[in-house]
C-alpha cells in the first residue's frame, strides 16, 4: 500500500510550478482533469472495520491507537488510470462523541480540520490501485467505560469523480490476544525435529469468544499434523514462488481475560531433506468470519482429517490483567537455517541455420536440490544466468528480466542496442526441481562452424561468482554452440556429469574455451545469512517474476569459439560427442 504523493509540499508549491509552467512535471503520470475523464471514476473508501480502544488511565495519559483509512483506485493503467483533482474526504465525528477523542496524523495525511464532530481533510490526486488516505489517531475518551462503541463515517467529494463512503467502529476495551514467543534452536539438519507448544494470554478487558491460530511455514518446513479444525493451503495465488504452507485453525471456546493458554499437545516442527533458509510465522487472533477471510487472502484451502487441535489454560496461573490492547503483538516469528545444499546445474543448446537467418535457443539452469534456496527476509536475488553472446550472432530477442553488459560484464547503460554479453537475475526464491528458462533468439550474422557461447549460473555479484550453497561448481557452467559438428542433441544440454555418470565434473566445452574453474570462485555467504532466513522460487520451471536486476560475470569468459581447421574441427567433434550425451542425460533426468 502506498500513500498519496506529492501531497502537502505539492499542493503548497503547486501555485509557483504553474506560474512556471511546469505543473505538468510533477503530476501523476497520465493523469487527466476531471473535465478530460470520459467516464467519472469511483473510488472506495476502507479501513478496519472494528478498532479496541485502551480503556482511560486513572492516572496518565490514555494509550492511542491509529485507524488508517484507505482509498483504493481499480484502474489497472498505471500510467494513464490516475485521478489529477483536487479532492476532500469528510469526517462524521459525531458518533464516537463521549467515546473516543479523535486528531489527525499531519505527517503523514493530508492538511485536516476539525470543527467540533466534523473533521474535513482536502488533497490532490488518486494513483491507481490501494493507498493511504489518513491516519487517525484515536483514544478514549475521559468518562467512557468499558464496552462503550460508536462508529465515524467517512465520505468523499470531488469533481468529476464519485467516492464509496465507509463506516468504521470504535469500542473501548475488549480482548487482546498477545503471542509469547518460543525459544527455538535456529540451526539446524535435514530431518531434525523440535516441539512447538504454542502459547498466548488474552490481557484485554474481555473475554475472546473462539481464537483463530494462524500457522505459516516456508517450503523447508513441515508440521506433520492435520488437524481437523484446521485448513491448510493447497496453493497460494499471492505467493506461487513461495511454496509456504498456511494454516487457519479455528480453537472453540471462552479464552478469559487475564489467562494465558497453551496448546493442549504441542506441534512438530520439522526441518526436511529440502530446508535450508526458512521461517516460521505464528499468529492468534479472535475468531471471526472476517479474520479468516482476510488471512485467506483468496488462496485455497483444504480441512485436515486428524484430531481436534485444543488450548488449555496454562497451569501455573493467569496472568495480569492489563489495558494492553495492541494488535501488532499477536504474531510472533522464527528464522532457521539448515545446513544444506543445492546442485544449481545450468544448461544450455545447441542450433544451426545459414547466414541472416534467426534461431531460437534456450539456456538456463536447474536446481537439483536437494534444498530449495530462498532470501525471503532480504529479497536478495537467489544467483544469475550470466550469457555470453556466441561470436557471428546477435540477439535480436530476450527474456525481460535479462540485462546488457559490456564484454567483461560490467554495467551498460544502453539496454536497446545488441550487447555481447547478458545477465539474468532470479527472484528472491528458487525451489528444489525447479529454476530459471530463458529463451533468446539469434540472428547468425556471420556463418561460423561451432562459435559457441557460455551460459554459466552463478552468485549475482561479478567480483564473488561461486554459489556458496552449491557444492559442485563444475557443473555450473554449459554451452550454447551454434553451426556445431559431430552428434547434435534434441534438448538443452547441460554440465551436469559429462561422461562421469554425473560425478559433477564439466561435460567437454567447445574447443579452446577456458576451464570456468580458473575464474575467480572466493565464497560469498549472503547477507540472509545472518538474519537466518528465506526462501522461495516459482513453479512451473522458472524461479520467480522478477525482473532482472544488477550483477556481472565471471572476470574471464572468453567463451567465444571459432573452428577453422580440421585438427580443430576435429577436436570439437569428439567434444560434441561427449556434449550431446551429456544433454541426453540430463533431458532424461528433467523430463
Amino acid at each position: 500500500m502506498t500513500r498519496f504523493s506529492p501531497r502537502t509540499a505539492l499542493r503548497r508549491a503547486a501555485g509557483s510550478l504553474a506560474a512556471a509552467g511546469l505543473l505538468a512535471a510533477v503530476s501523476l503520470a497520465g493523469a487527466a482533469g476531471p473535465a478530460q475523464a470520459a467516464d467519472a471514476p469511483v473510488f472506495t473508501l476502507g479501513g478496519p472495520a472494528d478498532t479496541g480502544l485502551h480503556p482511560y488511565p486513572e492516572s496518565g495519559r490514555p494509550k492511542a491507537a491509529t485507524v488508517g483509512i484507505t482509498l483504493d483506485n481499480p484502474s489497472e493503467d498505471e500510467e494513464n488510470g490516475g485521478f489529477g483533482g483536487d479532492f476532500t474526504l469528510t469526517f462524521d465525528l459525531s458518533g464516537v462523541a463521549g467515546v473516543a477523542d479523535v486528531t489527525f496524523d499531519g505527517e503523514s495525511g493530508p492538511e485536516c480540520t476539525v470543527t467540533g464532530t466534523k473533521a474535513v481533510c482536502e488533497d490532490w490526486g488518486v494513483r491507481p490501485g490501494l493507498q493511504g488516505a489518513a491516519d487517525l489517531i484515536v483514544t478514549a475518551a475521559d468518562g467512557s467505560e468499558d464496552g462503550d462503541t460508536g462508529t465515524i463515517t467517512v465520505t468523499g467529494e470531488a469533481q468529476g469523480a464519485t467516492f464509496t463512503p465507509f463506516t468504521t467502529r470504535l469500542t473501548v476495551g475488549g480482548p487482546d490476544l498477545v503471542m509469547k514467543q518460543l525459544p527455538f534452536r535456529s540451526e539446524l539438519t535435514p530431518g531434525e525435529k523440535q516441539q512447538a507448544p504454542i502459547t498466548f494470554a488474552n490481557r484485554g478487558t474481555r473475554d475472546a469468544d473462539g481464537v483463530l491460530l494462524t500457522l505459516r511455514y516456508s517450503r523447508g518446513l513441515d508440521i506433520p499434523q492435520r488437524y481437523s479444525n484446521c485448513e491448510y493451503t493447497v496453493d497460494d495465488p499471492a505467493q506461487p514462488d513461495f511454496g509456504s504452507t498456511t494454516a487457519l485453525c479455528s480453537v472453540a471456546g471462552a479464552f478469559e481475560a487475564g489467562a494465558t493458554y497453551t496448546l493442549a499437545t504441542p506441534l512438530t516442527l520439522e526441518a526436511t531433506e529440502r530446508a535450508f533458509y526458512d521461517t516460521f510465522l505464528y499468529r492468534i487472533e479472535e475468531n471471526s468470519a472476517a479474520q479468516r477471510t482476510a488471512q485467506r487472502a483468496g488462496a485455497r484451502f483444504e480441512r485436515g482429517d486428524g484430531a481436534v487441535l485444543k488450548a488449555v489454560p496454562v497451569n501455573s496461573g493467569a496472568a495480569a490483567r492489563s489495558a494492553d490492547l495492541d494488535p501488532y503483538d499477536n504474531q510472533q516469528e522464527a528464522d532457521f537455517r539448515t545446513e544444506n545444499t543445492a546442485d544449481f546445474v545450468a544448461y544450455g543448446d545447441k542450433v544451426a541455420g545459414p547466414e541472416g537467418s534467426t534461431v531460437k535457443a534456450d539456456i538456463g539452469f536447474r536446481n537439483q536440490g536437494p534444498a530449495w534456496v530462498g532470501y525471503i527476509r532480504s529479497g536478495e536475488d537467489v544467483a544469475t544466468v550470466d550469457f555470453t553472446v556466441p561470436q557471428g550472432t546477435t540477439v535480436t530477442a530476450r527474456p525481460d528480466r535479462c540485462r546488457a553488459v559490456t564484454a567483461d560484464g560490467t554495467y551498460r547503460e544502453d539496454q536497446k542496442s545488441p550487447a555481447p554479453r547478458y545477465v539474468c537475475n532470479t527472484s528472491m526464491t528458487v525451489r528444489d526441481g525447479a529454476g530459471l528458462d530463458l529463451p533468446f533468439e539469434l540472428r547468425i550474422d556471420k556463418a561460423m562452424v561451432g562459435a559457441g557461447g557460455e551460459v554459466t549460473v552463478r552468485n549475482t555479484w561479478l567480483r564473488d561468482p561461486k554459489l556458496p550453497f552449491d557444492p559442485k561448481p563444475a557443473n555450473n557452467t554449459a554451452y550454447l554452440i551454434v553451426n556445431g559438428e559431430g552428434e547434435g542433441a534434441d534438448s538443452g544440454g547441460t554440465t551436469d556429469g559429462g561422461n562421469d555418470g554425473g560425478s559433477g565434473e564439466p561435460s567437454t566445452p567447445p574447443t579452446s574455451a577456458p576451464d570456468p574453474e580458473e575464474s575467480p570462485s572466493e565464497t560469498s555467504v549472503p547477507s540472509e545469512s545472518a538474519a537466518s532466513a528465506p526462501a522461495t522460487t516459482s513453479g512451473g520451471g522458472a524461479a520467480g517474476t522478477t525482473g532482472g536486476s544488477g550483477g556481472g560475470g565471471l572476470a574471464a569468459t572468453g567463451s567465444t569459439v571459432l573452428i577453422a581447421s580440421g585438427t580443430a574441427a576435429a577436436a570439437l567433434a569428439a567434444g560434441l560427442v561427449l556434449f550431446a550425451a551429456a544433454r541426453r542425460r540430463a533431458a532424461a533426468q528433467h523430463g
